[in-house]
């Protein structure tokens, strides 16, 4: 069952995600946007944070390009996109889109844990955010909202959650740009 909620918002990540505008998706798009969201925050693009984005981002689209039925080389539409994400959400289950986006999350934890405690704080959260064009009064709700356990740090688990939330049309701040 999908929403038209999720099916807008998966339209608006595609075309985030879409850096070339061709349409289409393919590994360099993903390559940029990993290399957008780190040069955001000054990591320089061989640093370790900015390698293990791009790696993430890179293996994102390989999911997609082997669910799409093409080579990591081919192109992915938005119709196998929009199907892909759907199936992921909405079919397979929180474990499957855990499984999928864990990497990602982790390496922009990466990015952003100033402290190296393995989570993000509300001050590095908002920089996040703000690096990825989100006003700091909506970062500051979205902390508020995503840090389910009040512990004033955000964990892989609740950026997770929340991203799916995003999807859902519970939560109004996408936290992948």
């Amino acid at each position: 069952m999908t929403t038209a909620v999720s099916t807008d918002r998966l339209r608006q990540r595609f075309a985030k995600w879409d850096v070339d505008g061709s349409g289409t998706l393919e590994r360099s798009d993903f390559e940029r946007e990993a290399e957008r969201v780190a040069g955001k925050f000054g990591a320089q693009p061989q640093s370790r944070e900015a390698v293990a984005l791009r790696d993430a981002f890179r293996n994102l689209f390989d999911f997609h390009a082997r669910e799409a039925g093409v080579p990591p080389n081919g192109s992915v539409t938005e119709e196998q996109f929009l199907r892909i994400n759907e199936k992921l959400m909405f079919s397979e289950g929180e474990a499957s889109f855990n499984r999928v986006l864990r990497p990602v999350m982790q390496a922009i934890v990466g990015l952003c844990d100033r402290n190296d405690d393995g989570m993000i704080n509300r001050e590095e959260f908002i920089a996040y955010l703000q690096g990825v064009g989100v006003d700091q009064s909506a970062a500051q709700e979205a902390f508020r909202q995503i840090d389910t356990d009040n512990s004033g740090e955000l964990t892989v688990d609740e950026l997770l959650a929340a991203v799916r939330n995003f999807h859902y049309g519970k939560l109004d701040v996408p936290l992948l740009g």
